[in-house]
């Protein structure tokens, strides 16, 4: 018997050595992998035809039928069978060759061949390719045309009904990879096609534009807007001319056969290389890591296509499939920006930069260097950063330097660096999927990092992986967990404690994986006295029921991995919570294998780089403390410099320090700090009394009102470098379109503000810049662009020879004994918390489409179609309360601030917890939040704010679009295409298999 696939393989728990088999393939012994497909052990020693089948990790799909070859003397989808020892595999007996060229002939009868003047005739359509590697002349079944128009519903991509072969490739990546379950296909109808939400039309519908199935469609079925009429030389022509062109071809077609007709289509596909640039680049939106190619011609961008990428394979999300048109927008900055009075007048580098230099060089002259500060962008490269906190430490002289990490993951490494030495997740996305137990706190993940979510979904789905989730939202992956609770915000220090303690109590503890690599268990231990579970269901008003539920579910876990964000962070115990999470992972003996340990999610896409790479007021790059009279040598001798032995101001320190009249300027690119910080009057205040403040960034944002100078910087399109993710995982990035105008990359205006107040800086490429960065760094040390080529990564810490860490701690933890550390903490109150004047607890975060406060992707005409404006989402029972439904405008207000905005109802939040959104139209949310901070790393709590809600007598319209998924979107689950429906059809039969023949019998006379 040959085994069927009726499921997708799953990831392994353990890394194993994979056991090779022998096999014959067409007379010849070929070595696979036991277990493997037929197919991926036919195509790694000769290519045969394959449409649905699209990858390891989509799986076998079976729809198409092109793949079929001999095995043990029967014909079988070789996509849907595995290798067994001896196994004797004939690809081109004439049965299998007939078979795939009737299977391919079902095809064509979907698919009109009009490649020429097809957008999607780039030399990688699948339909294409294989009609011309199987030498397909003619074919006997006509096609035919479905009865559904072109769906151009989506913002995005259109579907095309005609066009679409049925293959299931785009459902089983929405299924099975995406796990949005959007996308099915209406085997039962007269005309088969794919269905969003079971329906026929993608706009209103579940779909998040993920873009996962265009990515993988074979053709020209689903593909993205922003190519059509653009990629090809013929496709802009009119529809009515392109249709009689396609016609004649089809006239013509019977007589010459495809073979000339694809000669044609073949040659302008080729003269499309020479228009058409493909730049591998890394995505610039959230910690992830996504990278990919991106397709332009001249300034426009035809498309996104992931494939490559080792963080993202064939995954993205609507931001990093189609959030680029901010780079080309009208409110891009050309020019240099020179303040006048309460205006501002374009100017010309030279007068710009000689100001600055001349501005900071008189500011600390006077006033010496500490009062200065300089504030680097996360969303920068490495090298940006690089030559900025050069900049601060070796030309200003001042350790006040630090970059976005402060508002959001500071807390996070503080808590690792505690624990088990280093500032980092524990291993790669890889890990966290192959975990047996995943536990998310404070982190809404589906929507602030959407491809990591992926693959947790997936492997929930999938593969028996269990999901607890502690949030205050029920967000998506609440909805999805086996359990989900809601921990009191500001509690959580205590019920992961309480954990800890529940594993001693009750023999569940790893002692000896404690005896043998965690030092203070004793001290550790007696703190946790108090951590009681009663306690803690008592303090995060969480039943006592459901804790000892979760501490059973992670106790029986072989491996867990714990993911969390600024749920955690942004609280006045931000580190000691992070600190607990790692705590328990030491307790339950979850470090040191894959599948295991802490993952700190990184929010923005260089988080983890900028305070890799030294912008940090406490450490050079490297993590190198600026107090150490050693590593301040090797800085001196490389730089030639005298450099500050003292701590700097973190960037929330600067902001005191102006009103305490220590700061008199600042240089800052790529922050709106006025967005991103607490307290945005208590920041706009102080901007409005710096002597000089300096602003590098690619549009006009709130801090930029505030500037004495702003200057044009570039996109990460439009430069060179690398990014680090929050897998730890180094990555280049290619230029792919031209600096915009007067704009300039990053690392070019800060090498000439240098050298404009002394310094001989001789960068010419960002590559020099890791070269001098690497030798000074440990964590960095071979990193090079080079080793970085192409979609090679990295992994730090990188030794000189090249050699990376997936997976850390696996010989031993980072402290000079080899051994972790447990912590002892003690619970401390949030700093803010509802009274009877401010009523609701308020949370914030961000969403799905949108990038923090927005000033990228509102420059993006899709997402601003689909989502316009923000709201407050509120409770059913807050909202029967007080009267009022969706659209009604309200304001809310703090001790702080206030700000008028639309109210969303939703069950998504309970009771008097109300939920805003970080995107800033309206006002940035940071106008409610305080000045408390995590006491170890001053990362402002802004978790921690209570307002009051006073309904306004203005009645709007539902802030929700049709449009957007979230208004009338219902899934409908699948565990894949489910092919067995295709093949119950009446009018199916398997490729090869014999006809049904109608024998007419003669009457006797």
């Amino acid at each position: 018997m040959i085994e069927i696939i009726d499921k997708i393989v799953p990831p392994p728990a353990e890394v194993e050595i994979e056991s090779t088999v022998q096999v014959v393939v067409d007379g010849r012994q070929v070595t696979a992998q036991a277990g493997e497909l037929v197919l991926e052990a036919v195509l790694r020693d000769k290519e045969i035809p394959h449409v649905c089948y699209h990858s390891k990790l989509m799986g076998p799909i079976q729809t198409c039928d092109t793949c079929l070859v001999e095995v043990d003397g029967q014909l079988v989808r070789s996509c849907g069978h595995k290798v067994s020892a001896g196994m004797q595999i004939v690809t081109e007996s004439k049965r299998a060759v007939d078979a795939r060229a009737e299977a391919f002939d079902v095809i064509l009868g979907n698919h009109m061949l009009y490649c020429t003047v097809c957008d999607n005739n780039n030399e990688n359509c699948t339909v294409h390719n294989t009609a011309l590697a199987m030498k397909v002349e003619h074919q006997e079944r006509p096609f035919t045309k479905k009865p559904y128009e072109v769906d151009m519903s989506n913002p995005f991509y259109r579907y095309d009904p005609n066009q679409c072969i049925l293959c299931g490739r785009c459902v089983q990546a929405c299924q099975t990879v995406q796990v949005n379950e959007t996308l099915t296909i209406g085997w039962e109808l007269d005309s088969p096609r794919v269905l969003w939400d079971g329906g026929m039309q993608i706009g209103g519908s579940s779909c998040v534009s993920c873009g996962h199935c265009i990515t993988v469609c074979p053709c020209n079925a689903l593909m993205e807007k922003s190519m059509l009429g653009e990629a090809g030389y013929l496709t802009a022509t009119p529809q009515k001319t392109l249709d009689k062109m396609i016609d004649v071809i089809k006239a013509i077609e019977p007589e010459m056969g495809y073979g000339a007709v694809m000669e044609v289509s073949q040659t302008e596909a080729v003269m499309r290389e020479e228009r058409i640039k493909k730049t591998k680049t890394v995505c610039t939106y959230c910690g992830v890591g996504c990278s990919y190619d991106i397709w332009t011609k001249g300034r426009h961008i035809l498309k996104v296509e992931p494939l490559n990428g080792d963080a993202n394979a064939i995954s993205t999300c609507v931001k990093g499939k189609f959030g680029w048109d901010y780079v080309n927008h009208k409110e891009r900055l050309l020019k240099p920006l020179i303040r006048e009075g309460n205006t501002f007048r374009e100017a010309e580098w030279e007068e710009a930069l000689t100001l600055v230099a001349s501005k900071l060089g008189q500011i600390k002259q006077q006033h010496g260097p500490d009062a200065i500060g300089v504030i680097i962008s996360s969303k920068a490269t490495n090298e940006d950063g690089y030559v900025m906190q050069k900049l601060g430490r070796a030309v200003i002289g001042t350790n006040n330097v630090d970059n976005c990490s402060r508002y959001c993951q500071s807390p996070a490494t503080m808590g690792l660096f505690r624990t088990v030495g280093y500032g980092g997740d524990s291993g790669s996305i890889e890990d966290i999927g192959m975990s047996a137990l995943v536990l998310v706190v404070g982190s809404n993940t589906a929507e602030s990092h959407p491809v990591l979510a992926t693959r947790v979904k997936r492997a929930h789905k999938l593969f028996g992986q269990k999901l607890i989730v502690a949030d205050p939202r029920k967000h998506e992956m609440a909805e999805r967990a086996d359990i989900h609770f809601s921990p009191k915000p500001g509690t959580d220090l205590v019920w992961l404690s309480a954990m800890s303690r529940y594993m001693f109590d009750h023999g569940y503890a790893k002692n000896d994986f404690i005896a043998k690599w965690v030092n203070g268990v004793d001290d550790y231990r007696k703190s946790l006295d108090l951590f009681t579970m009663e306690f803690a269901a008592e303090v995060c008003a969480v039943p006592l029921q459901t804790l000892i539920e979760v501490a059973e579910m992670i106790a029986h876990a072989d491996t867990m991995c714990v993911l969390w964000a600024m749920g955690i962070t942004q609280h006045v115990m931000g580190s000691d919570s992070s600190t607990a999470i790692s705590n328990l992972l030491l307790t339950t003996g979850n470090y040191m294998r894959p599948g295991c340990g802490a993952y700190p999610l990184r929010g923005h896409n260089n988080v983890q780089g900028a305070s890799d790479i030294g912008a940090m007021p406490n450490n050079f790059p490297g993590y190198q403390p600026v107090t150490d009279a050693t590593v301040r040598q090797k800085f001196e001798a490389a730089w030639g410099v005298t450099l500050p032995p003292k701590i700097g101001m973190d960037n929330h320190q600067m902001i005191d320090a102006v009103y305490d009249g220590k700061m008199r300027a600042i240089y800052m690119a790529g922050e709106d700090m006025i967005s991103a910080d607490s307290n945005a009057n208590h920041v706009a205040g102080g901007f409005e009394r710096l002597e000089f403040l300096v602003v590098q960034d690619i549009f006009f944002t709130e801090t930029c009102r505030y500037a004495d100078v702003v200057l044009p910087a570039s996109p990460a399109l439009e430069k060179e470098g690398t990014f680090t993710s929050t897998e730890r995982r180094v990555q280049r990035l290619y230029q792919a379109l031209p600096e915009l105008g007067n704009s300039r990359a990053d690392w070019k205006i800060t090498q000439d503000i240098a050298n404009r107040m002394g310094a001989n800086w001789n960068y010419t490429h960002p590559s020099e810049i890791m070269a001098e960065m690497a030798p000074l760094t440990p964590l960095y040390a071979g990193v090079s662009f080079d080793r970085l080529e192409g979609y090679k990564t990295l992994q730090w810490p990188v030794t000189p020879d090249g050699k990376d860490e997936p997976i850390l701690y696996t010989e031993r933890f980072n402290f000079p004994d080899g051994k972790a550390k447990f912590f002892p903490l003690e619970y401390r109150k949030p700093s803010d918390s509802p009274d009877e004047e401010y009523d609701l607890f308020l949370n914030n975060g961000r969403i799905l489409e949108h990038f923090h406060e927005g000033n990228m992707t509102h420059r993006v005409a899709g997402i601003f179609k689909e989502t316009p404006e923000r709201w407050v989402e509120i409770s059913p029972a807050l909202a029967k309360e007080r009267e009022i439904d969706s659209g009604q405008w309200v304001r809310l207000t703090s001790r702080y601030g206030s700000l008028k905005i639309k109210v969303l109802v939703t069950a998504r939040v309970t009771g008097k917890q109300i939920y805003l959104p970080l995107l800033s139209q309206e006002g940035p949310v940071n106008v409610l939040t305080g000045s408390f901070t995590d006491t170890a790393t001053d990362t402002p709590a802004f978790k921690e704010t209570a307002v009051n809600m006073q309904v306004l007598p203005e009645k709007g319209s539902n802030p929700l679009k049709r449009l957007n998924f979230r208004y009338s979107g219902s899934p409908t689950p699948q565990t894949g295409v489910e092919v067995e429906r295709k093949w119950k059809r009446a009018d199916y039969r398997m490729p090869g298999s014999a006809k049904l023949v109608q024998i007419e019998t003669r009457k006797s006379h």
